[in-house]
């Protein structure tokens, strides 16, 4: 007697079943919800988040004081700026001009204030025939820290020069007395120009200082979606899978092999494809975008170390937490690292959960690697010595930790085991009589 067959399940009547709609429908809503959270609670207020941006201020002004005090006018301006941080949103450092000039240089300050020589002379001659200019303070910019930083730098000190010009056309329409006359006292009200410089200037092609963070998300979208294709790749090569494609279905032979060398044999293809995927980034970027960069073999080798990195990292969650490895991967290298890489917005700028995270996140190590080889003329004081230590960090702890969790299954007897088609339905027996 031929077996029965089962008839094939509809869609409509699956649909009916509350059990099949809850874990899909809970952990759906929990992503959409917690990603929400993540993503916009770092950038939906930075002027309200900011605390103790890096600012650099300096005096040039060597003119003698003002008939009755003690400093010149640059030494009083400076020191009232420095002792007003601006609600707490500036973190003032008083510096020469050649020290700010190179923490510019090296990305430590998002901006500079400076007060030039000659200041006073050209303030107190004001009211006299001898003035021939306006006074000016200048505000420097620093675009390679990210257009978002370089413009809350630029508003806090251009509202700072603003404020001293205030102060110091008090102190010029007091002294000038009732003998000024309101033309005199409406020029002395405001009697400074502020005026903007970019003081670190950066390539007409580095997306407002945006590429460095582009260009981090690729190597990071490189590893990320290389290591998980390999792993899924190897897997399905092994017998361990099912390869779908379209309609057609294959299923390989099971390979025999334990998780360690499973795992050996995914990240020794993942250093092996990582080369012609960075390789492909630079390309596209630098080759046909014409993105500016400098250092080629430098940005190179970072970028295949950074790429690597975050493979290897990829691999070592997936052996670990088997099928949600991918989205544990996911929430460790793109979910928690975009809102605290500071390549968007500063730290400063965001939430102190944010700011915690960045101490390890890996999207923030790797960015200011790439934002000190193509803004910052690689300077190791620039991000990239220490990005340089968090990539090799990074390597051994996805090495320690993929390879003791491998050897933990493998010890344990915990095999990666094949399914199995279920069991043919049971033959009715024929009626004896």
């Amino acid at each position: 007697m031929p077996p029965t067959v089962a008839p094939e399940v509809t869609a409509s009547a699956l649909v009916r079943r509350p059990q099949l709609w809850l874990v899909p429908t809970i952990l759906t809503g929990l992503l959409a919800l917690l990603l929400s959270l993540l993503y916009m609670g770092g950038i939906v207020n930075p002027n309200a988040e900011l605390r103790d941006l890096p600012i650099a201020l300096v005096n040039e002004d060597t003119g003698k004081p003002p008939p009755g005090q003690r400093q010149n006018l640059g030494a009083q301006i400076t020191a009232s700026i420095a002792a007003d941080p601006a609600g707490g949103k500036a973190d003032w450092r008083v510096l020469s001009l050649a020290q700010a000039r190179d923490q510019l240089d090296s990305g430590k300050v998002y901006g500079a204030l400076v007060v030039p020589a000659g200041f006073t002379d050209a303030v107190t001659a004001l009211p006299t025939a001898a003035a021939t200019r306006l006074p000016t303070l200048t505000v420097l910019t620093n675009p390679g820290k990210g257009s978002l930083g370089s413009s809350l730098a630029s508003q806090i000190t251009t509202q700072a020069a603003h404020r001293a010009s205030r102060a110091v056309g008090e102190q010029l329409t007091a002294a000038a007395g009732s003998s000024a006359t309101p033309t005199t006292k409406l020029l002395l009200a405001d009697p400074v120009d502020v005026v903007t410089q970019v003081g670190h200037p950066i390539g007409t092609h580095s997306g407002l200082g945006l590429t460095a963070f582009y260009y981090t998300l690729l190597l990071v979208l490189a590893g990320f979606m290389g290591g998980n294709v390999i792993s899924n790749g190897v897997d399905t090569a092994l017998g361990y899978a099912d390869n779908e494609i379209g309609p057609w279905h294959t299923r390989r032979p099971t390979v025999p092999i334990n998780r360690t060398q499973t795992l050996l044999l995914k990240m020794l293809m993942t250093a092996g494809i990582t080369l012609v995927s960075t390789t492909l980034v630079m390309v596209a970027c630098v080759g046909i975008l014409g993105m500016d960069a400098s250092h080629l073999p430098l940005l190179w080798v970072y970028s295949y170390c950074a790429a690597l990195a975050v493979g290897l990292g990829v691999q070592a969650i997936n052996a670990a937490f088997g099928g949600i490895g991918q989205l544990v991967s996911m929430f460790v290298f793109i979910v928690l690292g975009l809102p605290s890489s500071g390549a968007t917005v500063p730290l400063q700028a965001v939430p102190a959960f944010y700011r915690f995270l960045s101490h390890f996140e890996p999207m923030r190590q790797l960015s200011d690697g790439v934002r000190a080889i193509l803004y910052f003329d690689a300077r190791g004081d620039a991000g990239l010595t220490r990005s340089w230590i968090m990539i090799a960090l990074g390597t051994v702890l996805a090495l320690l930790f993929g390879f003791a969790m491998t050897a933990y299954y493998d010890r344990k007897g915990l095999k990666r085991l094949t399914p199995q088609p279920p069991p043919p339905p049971p033959q009715p027996q024929p009626v004896q009589g």
